[in-house]
């Protein structure tokens, strides 16, 4: 179920809305749980247990790690479960991949090749990984207490508008609107975000699918009958096509998380009127950035070494 589809704008979005803002406090983040869940199984059914068990291991490591004063078992917590969600990330997502370039590198010796496993990727696998890694390393590193009940870790996990394709959320932004987001709603919060969901499915359906179009139609041509005009015409068709469509779901899930009284952090910031490279980053799909700069790159050590170091950190 994707944001512009009838199905998600006709029935989902206005049935959920219209229970949450009738329900007491009390209910509404277990009634957004239960919708969160039902919105993930109905694209990928079978992994929704996969999530749904892995997140009762993390908050079960997490709760028994922030407890204990012993740092050398606070560390073994941790990489247990850096090591579980890194692990489902690696399985799922590159098993295929590894083997396949096993197989090439094996063929090459005239050895056989290892048996081939048909790994299905579940829908959202890496967003889910790195917010599920903020939980356990923002605990550890006493950013922030972890949560007191298992169904708010999972609401952080689930949450519908940010699950399939962002913005990625860290742990410390958003643990303390998990149950502290109503004092501060307001109907100009969900105006606001009403704005940003009709921005982000006008930058989906108008924009991104218009031009993917012409991309497609071009890019679909055989060889002999693109010309010079026709090549440039389907790269910046294309070059649209993929911010629009990105950034169009991330305005939308922004939008979204208002509606509900959440506060999402910003993914896109005009990227293409950047006059760098560096500077095209910062402003691509920010939050990917934000989370590979504190959570890997400096934890390397940053650039506060050789400039060989650095360039290796930043491989």
């Amino acid at each position: 179920m994707v944001f512009s589809s009838i199905i998600f704008i006709i029935y989902f979005l206005p049935v959920l809305l219209l229970l949450y803002y009738l329900i007491s406090v009390k209910y509404k983040n277990i009634t957004l749980l239960l919708f969160s869940i039902f919105f993930y199984s109905w694209g990928a059914p079978k992994f929704i247990f996969v999530i749904l068990g892995t997140t009762l291991l993390d908050f079960i490591l997490v709760n028994k790690m922030d407890k204990t004063p012993n740092e050398n078992y606070r560390k073994i917590l941790l990489v247990i479960s850096l090591s579980i969600n890194l692990g489902l990330l690696f399985y799922f997502k590159y098993m295929n991949f590894f083997i396949d370039n096993t197989n090439q590198l094996l063929s090459t010796f005239g050895i056989s090749s290892m048996t081939v496993i048909n790994v299905v990727l579940p829908i959202g696998i890496s967003f889910y990984t790195f917010e599920s890694l903020t939980y356990v390393i923002d605990v550890y590193r006493k950013v922030h207490k972890p949560l007191n009940r298992f169904w708010d870790y999972q609401l952080y996990i689930i949450l519908f508008p940010k699950l399939i394709a962002g913005p990625i959320i860290r742990y410390h932004e958003i643990a303390d609107q998990i149950n502290g987001r109503f004092q501060k709603d307001s109907y100009d919060l969900k105006l606001q975000g009403f704005y940003c969901f009709a921005l982000g499915l006008g930058q989906k359906i108008l924009l991104a699918n218009t031009v993917g179009k012409i991309a497609d139609e071009i890019f679909n041509s055989s060889l002999a009958t693109i010309d010079s005009y026709m090549a440039w015409m389907g790269t910046i068709a294309y070059t649209f096509q993929i911010y629009f469509d990105f950034a169009g779901y991330s305005n939308m899930a922004i939008g979204i998380g208002m509606l509900l009284g959440f506060r999402f952090p910003e993914n896109f910031n005009n990227p293409y009127s950047s006059l760098s490279i560096t500077e095209f980053w910062r402003r691509w799909h920010i939050t990917l950035g934000n989370w590979m700069k504190n959570y890997l790159y400096i934890p390397l050590g940053g650039n506060k070494s050789s400039r060989w170091i650095t360039y290796l950190n930043l491989w």
